[in-house]
């Protein structure tokens, strides 16, 4: 059986497989009643307004404009979530 090998540990690959494909499940069962888009006013609520606006600030996001509104992709604004950020910014 392959292993897959981590800086502390060593993992069988399906075991591996199997946690990845749950996790996968969890997260697809979780935003399958998400809308496909959002308006700002939500996204600050759901992701928290200074979120929001530094994932823009960084060009990470781009709001689709409607007359009279702006909106969010939600599925981006989850990945956004869901990676880890770097909150530094070296380039000052």
């Amino acid at each position: 059986m392959p292993l897959l090998q981590f800086l502390d540990h060593m993992i069988p690959y399906e075991t591996f497989l199997n946690d990845l494909s749950a996790r996968i499940v969890k997260l697809l069962k979780s935003d399958k009643d998400d809308p496909e888009y959002i308006s700002q006013r939500k996204a600050y609520e759901m992701f928290g307004r200074r979120n929001v606006e530094r994932w823009r600030k960084q060009g990470k996001i781009i709001p689709c404009k409607r007359p009279g509104k702006m909106e969010y992709k939600t599925s981006e604004l989850r990945l956004l979530q869901r990676t880890v950020q770097d909150y530094f910014d070296y380039s000052k």
